[in-house]
């Protein structure tokens, strides 16, 4: 039986892992383990304020809080902002022994966002003023986050890691949050410049992008993402998605955490089923997962259970182990 690690990369590259890897909640255990930064300059606290000044406030019944006061009100204050320290010593302590620690489980450490810590720093309405109005203002400030993503794939690839992942949810409901001729102008040379770095470190390339982001996959796959993390898939459509991109990409995913798990027990493992068939690949392709804020999304213990149970059954039926 393949270990952890080697499972994930085989699903990665498409070259044949024994079982769908898979990363859930106990009993059902996980095939991944995490590192990161502490603290993190993409830290998003549940209220209080981060290190670049921005104030946050939480939710309610969720993990996540939501800014409510940017500190980069007008581009004239550019200079004065307060960009935290990557190099600070205490910042890698997390690092010493990662790999040990994760022993034959991948290892994903977590990364800088390009798009949503801008939008943190300017606000979301100003962020897309900036496209039009002071791009290279926007560009200076992505250059300061590719410059410590840079950083960080550095450090991670002292320490072992396999994966290099960060959190930027692109889509709204129905479609991307800007113009995609506007994420080709300003965002893809960013993330082109960071997916090389992680390449060039032996690290796999994970992003995190909720809503409608079919325009930009293509994109994504071109300069270098190997995997999407997505909890929403029904938006876009689960046979629209494995038509264009499976086979190019791999998908590491919950069955859709808006729509699919509020469902019943039966739908959710239909839907486990069909995503599997959409998705993946005997190769590779797809890796289930779970969403870490069951509370907040309104999944039951049952649903999460089913969906879990559904996903091993497949993988049993799959590859017979």
């Amino acid at each position: 039986m393949l270990t952890s690690r080697e499972a994930v990369r085989r699903a990665i590259r498409f070259e044949g892992p024994d079982r769908l890897p898979h990363d859930f909640p106990d009993p059902f255990g996980s095939d991944f383990t995490g590192v990161g930064m502490s603290p993190s300059p993409d830290s998003r606290p549940t209220s209080g304020v981060d290190e670049w000044g921005a104030v946050w406030e939480n939710l309610g019944a969720t993990q996540l809080g939501e800014v409510k006061d940017v500190p980069l009100k007008e581009w004239a204050d550019f200079d004065r902002l307060t960009i935290p320290n990557i190099h600070d010593p205490a910042r890698w302590t997390n690092l010493v022994g990662a790999r040990e620690r994760a022993g034959d489980k991948f290892l994903l450490g977590y990364g800088i966002s390009l798009y949503e810590r801008i939008h943190f720093l300017r606000g979301l309405e100003n962020t897309w003023i900036d496209i039009y109005e002071a791009p290279e203002q926007l560009r200076a400030l992505l250059e300061i986050l590719v410059d410590m993503n840079l950083e960080v794939i550095r450090r991670f690839k002292e320490a072992g890691v396999d994966g290099y992942i960060f959190p930027d949810d692109w889509g709204l409901q129905g479609r991307l949050m800007i113009a995609p001729e506007s994420w080709r102008t300003i965002w893809k040379p960013a993330y082109a410049r960071v997916y090389a770095a992680a390449h060039a470190a032996g690290m796999a390339t994970f992003l995190h992008s909720c809503g409608y982001i079919v325009d930009i996959l293509d994109d994504l796959i071109e300069i270098g993402l190997d995997v999407i993390h997505m909890d929403q898939q029904e938006n876009m459509g689960l046979e629209i998605l494995g038509a264009r991109f499976g086979g190019r990409l791999t998908f590491y995913s919950p069955v859709d955490i808006q729509v699919g798990m509020q469902r019943s027990l039966e739908e959710i493992r239909a839907s486990a089923r069909t995503m599997v068939r959409c998705l993946g690949r005997p190769t590779g392709g797809f890796i289930p997962r779970w969403y870490t804020d069951p509370v907040g999304a309104g999944h039951s213990p049952e649903a999460i259970t089913v969906m879990c149970e559904e996903f091993l059954a497949i993988s049993a039926e799959m590859y017979g182990a």
